[in-house]
């Protein structure tokens, strides 16, 4: 389960992502240098080859440490994507083909803006296909793709079902596992509606309404898809008039009306926190970013649960993010995500903990942004402060013995 929202307004795009995904699924936020003249004929994604492209743009991505592709990213044009897990009438149920992660990757090294991205990944999408596991545990986890894509001009919602896609324009729009285009869309695959009268799928009898012909009801349901969009929908009225960086932390750490009562959380949380069979999800990665080119500013977790996590600032420039980024070759036990898993965790169990690790955190983050409008950024300092407050509050949940619950010590075995 995921969501993604994007808002243009006032002559700015912003862009929003939780990445959700199974409990102590660790993922790590990267940085992949631009590529020129690479003469490698093939590259090997996550299952499937697939022919190689000379020069690529370089990128910031956030990516399940197993996989080739990333659940959202940003590349050195100020293209920013995250796709959704949308569960089709279509989704293929064996073999492997291109997951959306490595579509969305291509897409973020091949596109300059987000259409040309948008072009990319409807392009493999149709020569390739998308399909193979997608969980981390789960090997049966399969499921279709919807994206949003944005840049400082224009935003498109992308939803697929199989090889079959439908897109739109947007100003603002959410997106939470679950098809969202109805009768409207600006583009779609080469003969959609044959092929959807063909497949059964919709009897061609007036207009073709993409999501009641491709979507499921059930997983939807399962995972509270449609109210969970239906507070981002919400949010993005309400700000539209003056979005910003904390208003987006906000959204993303969302718990609605229940609050920090884990017991009552049910997957219609924003801010999702794994606890059950039937809510095996957490949200393991955040990102924010205001795209401005190659002068977007992003903003990071790295780590599991934004309601207890820092974001931090970073940009495009290599010089920026030294305590959120990861080595692409560092061992995963090493990276920030792994080590802030004993934060996470001994804040789930322990309420006077999390409440002063959030205290610590809100004060923390109030300076890092604020050191973010000085005319000259000094990013080494801001690094130096967030790597003492995650080592701080590390050393801290280590101190002491709070049990986790037996769910979670089940997950803390696998």
């Amino acid at each position: 389960m995921c969501d993604t929202l994007v808002l243009r307004s006032h002559g700015q795009t912003w862009f929003a992502k939780n990445s959700d995904r199974e409990a102590a699924e660790p993922q790590r936020l990267i940085r992949l240098p631009a590529v020129r003249g690479d003469r490698s004929p093939r590259v090997l994604t996550s299952y499937i080859e697939v022919p190689q492209t000379a020069d690529r743009h370089g990128l910031v991505l956030s990516q399940p440490s197993w996989l080739w592709g990333g659940e959202m990213g940003v590349n050195d044009c100020g293209v920013a994507i995250g796709n959704e897990a949308v569960f089709t009438r279509l989704t293929l149920r064996q073999g492997d083909a291109l997951l959306g992660m490595d579509l969305l990757r291509l897409g973020l090294e091949r596109g300059g803006s987000a259409r040309e991205a948008l072009a990319v990944i409807t392009e493999h999408l149709q020569a390739f296909g998308q399909g193979g596991a997608a969980g981390y545990r789960d090997k049966s986890f399969r499921y279709d793709n919807s994206f949003l894509l944005a840049d400082a001009d224009e935003a498109w919602v992308l939803e697929t079902a199989g090889h079959l896609w439908a897109a739109k324009s947007v100003d603002s729009w959410a997106i939470s596992n679950a098809l969202t285009l109805g009768y409207e869309f600006d583009l779609h695959s080469p003969g959609l509606h044959d092929q959807a009268r063909r497949l059964q799928c919709w009897d061609g009898k007036g207009d073709l309404h993409f999501a009641q012909a491709f979507d499921t009801r059930l997983l939807p349901w399962i995972g509270g898809a449609h109210q969970r969009r239906a507070q981002n929908q919400q949010w993005l009225t309400q700000c539209s008039g003056a979005p910003g960086f904390a208003n987006l932390f906000s959204a993303l750490r969302s718990h609605g009306q229940a609050g920090d009562d884990f017991q009552r959380h049910n997957n219609r949380q924003v801010c999702l926190h794994a606890g059950s069979f039937w809510r095996p999800s957490q949200t393991t990665a955040s990102l924010v970013a205001r795209l401005q080119g190659p002068a977007s500013v992003l903003a990071a977790t790295g780590t599991s649960a934004p309601c207890m996590s820092l974001f931090q600032p970073l940009s495009l420039s290599a010089e920026s993010g030294a305590a959120v980024l990861t080595d692409p070759l560092t061992a995963i036990e090493q990276s920030l995500w792994w080590r802030f898993e004993a934060v996470h965790r001994r804040a789930l169990m322990d309420r006077a903990f999390r409440q002063s690790l959030r205290n610590s955190r809100n004060a923390l983050e109030a300076q890092l942004w604020l050191a973010l409008q000085q005319p000259q950024v000094a990013w080494a300092q801001l690094a130096a402060q967030a790597r003492q407050w995650h080592h701080d509050w590390r050393n801290q949940a280590l101190q002491g013995s709070v049990p986790l619950n037996r769910w979670w010590r089940r997950q803390a075995q696998l």
